[in-house]
């Protein structure tokens, strides 16, 4: 199992909006999600607008692809993108950084 932990950074004037978003995830969004291997998927989110997300899958590569095949991806990506900054064009999604992992304790 992979686990994946990246950043975004949400605009700060928009955190609430952000956080009443994800209070309401569309049911076929989280069904994607679950159909593309996403697993243990959490999001937090800093004051300052920084957004930590952790996963777990077996095949990140894989469970990317996977959702970017769905529609409902596509309408969700297109309907947060404005949420972030430094996207530079692309979708949120496609501009998450993955950290490396240096400690894990089982």
């Amino acid at each position: 199992m992979q686990r994946v932990c990246f950043l975004l950074k949400v605009r700060p004037g928009r955190l609430d909006e952000y956080r009443e978003r994800h209070a309401q995830v569309w049911p076929e969004m989280l069904a994607a999600l679950s159909g593309a291997g996403w697993r243990n998927y959490s999001l937090f989110l800093h004051e300052g607008g920084l957004l930590v997300g952790y996963l777990e899958t077996e095949d990140f590569a894989a469970s990317q692809t996977a959702m970017a095949a769905t529609e409902v991806n596509a309408r969700w990506q297109a309907d947060m993108a404005d949420f972030f900054e430094e996207l530079d064009g692309r979708g949120p999604d496609e501009a998450m950084r993955p950290l490396t992992e240096v400690f894990h304790l089982p």
